[in-house]
């Protein structure tokens, strides 16, 4: 199979606007030393590099700027005469910082941040991850203190609440079965980074008949979760919805205000020839998929609420199952 065939176009693939959505990809690694990973993904990408500051270059591409960072704010921004360092160490001068660079390349994830690349174009981010691969970059499974990720911001077709409980509904529905497929590696369950929504909020978002105004949505979803650490966090797209609302609940420096969800996957195994990120996005192509079909969306809710009663089938056969038999007979896998 060509690699442009290999991610799937959802069934919703333009805004209400008539422009093709776009999804923003963050993807970290290791196993390439800083300098090496700028060179490949120049060199992959077909693009000019510049350093916009230690750790951080920007690579310009006709499909628009790729970051390349070391993902650790403090190691990015110490200078030799940083009073945190000891003066002994701030005495060795540039011993002293390669020294800190080779360490902190061998355990602080190195990352790639896309622009938001039109999803017809998604080959882009699967060559660039196929041809790291064989640069020789690693991910979660190949140390158990690598506890790295994969984060997809795709844009929504439009963000009226309807639209935006169908997705969350989705993603609760199907967060097992997600869970089950992408969580390879031990290490990410002794981190607290991947969460899942409160299963009280849960409770609340799948009840028969939820369909709030926008205001009251994103009340419910903030008391339960005032929080970025969620699996599919939502408080980039509240800032951008309304951020007085957003700041009653939570105020984070972090957060980013954009159109998009945040969904954080819990690893990404690029050290694996068998791992594809098309692999990633195809999945999430489902969630989107379900999301824009509202009568198959409200059969899986139904279904949720039926193996969720007392029955010895329910308590010897998991929801993720479940949901696997739904979607292969339904033909959305």
């Amino acid at each position: 199979m060509n690699t442009p065939d290999r991610c799937r176009m959802p069934v919703a693939s333009r805004t209400a606007e008539d422009r093709e959505r776009h999804v923003g990809v963050e993807i970290e690694m290791s196993g390439l030393s800083y300098q090496n990973l700028v060179a490949c993904a120049a060199r992959i990408l077909d693009g000019n590099t510049e350093l916009a500051s230690r750790y951080v270059t920007r690579i310009d591409t006709e499909n628009g700027p790729f970051i390349v960072e070391l993902d650790a704010d403090p190691i990015k921004q110490l200078e030799l005469d940083d009073p945190r360092l000891p003066e002994s160490v701030r005495s060795l001068g540039t011993h002293a910082m390669t020294m800190i660079d080779s360490a902190a390349e061998k355990v602080v994830p190195l990352e790639i941040v896309s622009p938001p690349v039109p999803f017809s174009r998604l080959d882009i981010v699967e060559t660039l991850v196929d041809e790291l691969h064989n640069a020789g970059a690693q991910g979660s499974r190949e140390a158990i203190y690598f506890a790295f990720g994969l984060q997809l911001n795709p844009e929504l077709p439009d963000l009226e609440a309807t639209t935006i409980v169908r997705y969350l509904q989705a993603f609760a529905l199907l967060y097992d079965w997600l869970r089950i497929r992408h969580q390879l590696d031990i290490s990410r369950k002794f981190t607290t980074y991947i969460e899942p929504w409160s299963s009280r909020y849960v409770q609340i978002l799948l009840a028969d008949n939820y369909c709030p105004e926008l205001p009251t949505l994103m009340a419910d979803y903030l008391a339960h979760n005032p929080t970025r650490n969620r699996a599919l966090d939502l408080l980039p797209l509240f800032a951008h919805l309304d951020q007085s609302l957003l700041e009653t609940y939570v105020h984070d420096p972090r957060i980013k205000s954009r159109p998009t969800f945040h969904y954080r996957l819990p690893d990404c195994d690029i050290g694996n020839p068998k791992w594809h990120f098309s692999s990633v996005w195809n999945d999430w192509v489902i969630l989107d998929n379900l999301a824009n079909t509202p009568d198959d969306l409200e059969a899986l809710r139904q279904h949720y609420h039926e193996c969720r009663t007392l029955s010895v089938h329910n308590l010897t056969h998991p929801w993720w199952e479940a949901t696997a038999q739904w979607l292969n007979r339904k033909g959305y896998v």
